[in-house]
């Protein structure tokens, strides 16, 4: 027996007890005639104590330790004479009898603390020792509840978790497949999924009306802290269904997840809030509700007044900062430099200050009055002691600016508060997006969403107009996850289709399958899947992904702990029918 309990576990209860631990060596402090070592593993830290009168052969382990050493210790709980508050065994300590090095260990190139020195990159080489930091150990311990809890629910609801393939066909539509060679089919090739979207609705047709599964996705498309080019979704579908039976069920997992793991009760309904309402007072489809500093249309009382910056516009909008007028000109100039970064894209700020007397300052006072601007900070719902930032330019893309610097500007005021929670539905998006560059409509969410009923009939003269029976969970500035009803009707697919540029042959070659099987009796379904790697780390507190994530990659796409991807042996190439062009 390697170990009688952990090093997390040992109380004053267990004071004269005789135990055995095993763990890692955190720390050694050798005071001369007393060797004290915290002795660490995933539970905690449990301070072991060598004395003067130990064994001799206890003594000599004890003086040559390291850090990291694999080490078992065997003795008697003792309470500790200066005792730790801050640690949950600080009470009592372990007198050694014995000590046995299971594994020496190199001296680790970081600290495995708390707060380690390691940069991300040479964390991310050895994740396998960031791993034994207590952070990470905390955050998948609580990925592996938060995981354990939707199964909990979902299985209680009469869900049934089926799995799908990994090797499936390709779809170019959307994000860039992975695509893996079939060495026993020449020169053809598997995709890896985007997610099992097909899948699921294939289930649907054969029967299963409610599924779920905790499912590995993969997309070849450019990092963030949000994004890896593998995560995981929690996948669900339903049958015989309307969008209001969808968000009643996950509405009530959400609530059943903030209870469960944080301990937080909702007990009003989530808001609803269509999407055009969350784009034009936020500037997103995914609001942050936590703060105010709504947005506001005012273009009509911005145009008229000589100032050709806006009076040439299209749309000019802005937002009142709360309690910002006392920003000093350097300040303001480095919001000015904030939205006129590549990222954000605006070609300047205009600003209107409300000092505490009442008081009215702009960088447009040459081209309107005070009360002229004061109409257009009332607009705003800017007060004493507000800043009203503004800017102007085509409408969606000032409202997505405008966005970005509500977000910078709170922020700074410490207004997002990572332990607070603000969950709402956004609802009603468009069902097609177009693009300038390809000069054609995109499906905003897939081309499996159902339409509006009502907007049908504008399918093809107006299709900028039809709204998706869509669907997206969002909280604190987030979409944790999305989905919609699906279609059902292998007409009303084929027009989808049309409308998307797809020649029928085409959609055939790629969706025949899918269109094929709703011919023999497809039921009325939909359903929607939420990131699971961001559902954890909005439970956890972080903005980023990779720590609730074991092995992620880091922003080029790399495991640079394998050193993947790598090159392939020419006998692989040869075996797959490959060979390799040189990129420019």
């Amino acid at each position: 027996m390697y170990r009688s309990h952990t090093c997390g576990e040992l109380r004053s209860s267990d004071i004269g007890r005789a135990v055995t631990l095993a763990g890692w060596v955190q720390k050694v402090r050798n005071l001369g005639a007393m060797t004290f070592i915290d002795l660490r593993d995933r539970y905690g830290i449990t301070q072991i104590v060598v004395e003067e009168h130990s064994p001799e052969q206890t003594r000599a382990v004890a003086a040559r330790l390291g850090r990291e050493y694999v080490l078992q210790a065997k003795g008697r709980v003792i309470e500790r004479s200066s005792k730790n508050p801050k640690m949950p065994t600080g009470d009592i300590e372990v007198a050694a009898d014995e000590l046995t090095v299971l594994n020496e260990a190199q001296t680790p190139p970081f600290t495995i603390e708390e707060n380690s020195d390691g940069g991300d990159d040479l964390r991310m080489k050895y994740r396998y020792l960031d791993l034994r930091r207590p952070p990470l150990q905390r955050n998948l311990a609580l990925r592996h509840r938060m995981a354990h809890a939707v199964r909990t629910f979902l299985d209680k609801e009469g869900f049934l978790e089926i799995e799908t393939p990994y090797l499936v066909g390709s779809t170019p539509e959307g994000a860039r497949d992975f695509v893996v060679p079939s060495r026993m089919n020449p020169n053809q090739f598997y995709a890896l999924p985007q997610s099992p979207q097909t899948l699921k609705q294939l289930l649907m047709v054969a029967g299963y009306d409610r599924y779920f599964q905790i499912v590995r996705c993969f997309r070849d498309e450019d990092l963030r802290a949000d994004r890896q080019p593998e995560f995981t979704q929690i996948d669900c579908e339903m049958s015989f269904v309307e969008q209001e039976d969808i968000l009643e069920v996950f509405e009530r997992w959400a609530k059943y997840m903030f209870h469960e793991i944080l301990g937080i009760d909702f007990t009003e309904p989530f808001r609803r809030m269509p999407w055009i309402e969350a784009m034009e007072r936020f500037g997103s489809d995914k609001p942050d509700l936590r703060f105010g500093m709504e947005l506001h249309d005012v273009t009509d009382l911005a145009h008229g007044h000589s100032f050709s910056v806006f009076d040439d516009a299209e749309y000019i909008a802005g937002f009142a900062a709360t309690g910002c007028a006392g920003y000093t000109r350097k300040q303001i100039d480095a919001l000015t430099d904030y939205v006129k970064r590549p990222q954000v894209g605006a070609k300047g700020l205009v600003w209107i200050r409300l000092d505490e007397q009442g008081n009215i300052k702009s960088s447009i006072d040459k081209f309107f009055t005070p009360d002229e601007l004061k109409v257009i900070a009332d607009r705003v719902e800017a007060h004493a002691g507000d800043l009203v930032l503004l800017i102007c330019g085509k409408k969606f893309k000032v409202l997505t600016q405008l966005c970005a610097l509500r977000l910078h500007v709170a922020e700074a005021l410490g207004l997002r508060d990572p332990k607070k929670f603000a969950p709402l539905w956004v609802v009603d998006f468009p069902m097609f997006e177009w693009d300038d560059e390809t000069q054609r409509f995109y499906a905003m969410h897939h081309p499996f969403t159902s339409p509006k009923p009502e907007d049908i009939p504008f399918m093809e003269s107006d299709p900028g107009r039809v709204r998706a029976n869509a669907y997206d969970f969002v909280c604190n500035g987030t979409e944790i996850g999305g989905g919609s009803i699906r279609i059902h009707d292998a007409q009303l697919q084929a027009l989808i289709f049309k409308v998307l540029g797809f020649t029928p042959e085409r959609a055939q070659e790629q969706f025949g399958f899918l269109m094929n099987a709703f011919k023999f009796g497809a039921p009325p379904h939909g359903g929607l899947a939420f990131g699971f790697d961001r559902l954890c780390s909005l439970f956890g507190g972080s903005d980023s992904i990779r720590d609730f994530i074991a092995f992620p990659k880091n922003n080029a796409c790399r495991d640079v702990m394998l050193d993947a991807p790598s090159a392939l042996d020419q006998s692989q190439l040869d075996e797959l029918y490959l060979s390799l062009v040189k990129p420019e």
